[in-house]
């Protein structure tokens, strides 16, 4: 009830058209900065846009972008664990796979089943030759 009769106020306020409050359909900046706190980091958006509202520069810092370092690391550590001699097993596509998950990256990686993340391992000896090699998905 307390909601509908809220409603019905906002209705009844002259100012609930002004201008102040309404957008027309131009733009009303063309540059603006967007930050906000996800569960994976921080996220950063800066955008600036033409006359026509067109999108003339786009930055976008992701928190994907900066525990990649992290998640390298991860990845080298489940390496040196799991992978032994010059061959590498499913298992420790798996370990990758797990430490690449929890840093809870983009989306699109994160939605994949377990066992079905696409991945591309390349296992490279100290001089620089391809010992083995995997590719899922």
């Amino acid at each position: 009830m307390h909601g509908i009769e809220q409603i019905e106020a906002l209705l009844q306020d002259p100012d609930i058209l002004n201008d102040h409050v309404r957008a027309h359909a131009r733009p009303n900046a063309f540059e603006g900065v967007g930050i906000s706190e996800a569960p994976r980091g921080t996220l950063l958006h800066h955008y600036r846009i033409d006359e026509d509202g067109l999108i003339t520069h786009a930055n976008l810092i992701i928190a994907t972008g900066y525990n990649n370092l992290a998640m390298n690391r991860g990845i080298l550590q489940a390496a040196q664990e799991f992978v032994k001699g010059d061959q590498l097993e499913e298992g420790m596509l798996n370990r990758v796979e797990a430490v690449i998950r929890a840093f809870d990256p983009c989306l699109s990686c994160s939605t994949h089943a377990m066992g079905q993340m696409p991945l591309h391992v390349q296992l490279v000896g100290p001089g620089g030759d391809l010992l083995d090699e995997v590719l899922r998905g």
